[in-house]
């Protein structure tokens, strides 16, 4: 898999819970090399059979359950694919607060309102934390 962090934001600084939805959705079709290269995608998976787009709303707040507990995201690319084993697999292109990217399975995620006190919170807390304060 390869991944990095995507173009999707303009100014490049994150984004709050106010200014969000101006985030850049990668929609339409799988993502290929070339799109992350170039920033349009936050991901593009190979050794994968049967590629396609998840059909979903896009840009989407979510929570996302990691490691180290809930992180505030918003979904801007959604494909599933059939791994080598022959698991199906959602997997979604997250954009993080602070403009980073990751990857996530759709499993370890919970689509939210953009009113969502909890996801607001996290948000709220990652712009703070970037700051300094």
């Amino acid at each position: 898999m390869t991944q990095q962090a995507p173009d999707f934001d303009e100014d490049g600084g994150g984004y709050d819970v106010d200014d969000w939805s101006r985030l850049t959705a990668f929609t339409g079709r799988v993502a290929t090399l070339d799109d992350v290269q170039a920033k349009k995608a936050v991901f593009a998976l190979d050794d994968t059979e049967d590629p396609r787009v998840i059909d979903m709303e896009l840009p989407q707040p979510v929570i996302w359950w990691e490691e180290g507990g809930e992180q505030a995201a918003v979904a801007v690319q959604a494909e599933s694919h059939i791994g080598p084993e022959g698991d199906e697999m959602d997997v979604i292109g997250l954009i993080l607060p602070d403009g980073g990217a990751a990857v996530a399975l759709l499993e370890d995620v919970d689509l939210v309102d953009d009113t969502d006190p909890v996801w607001r919170g996290l948000v709220e807390s990652a712009v703070d934390g970037a700051d300094g304060d």
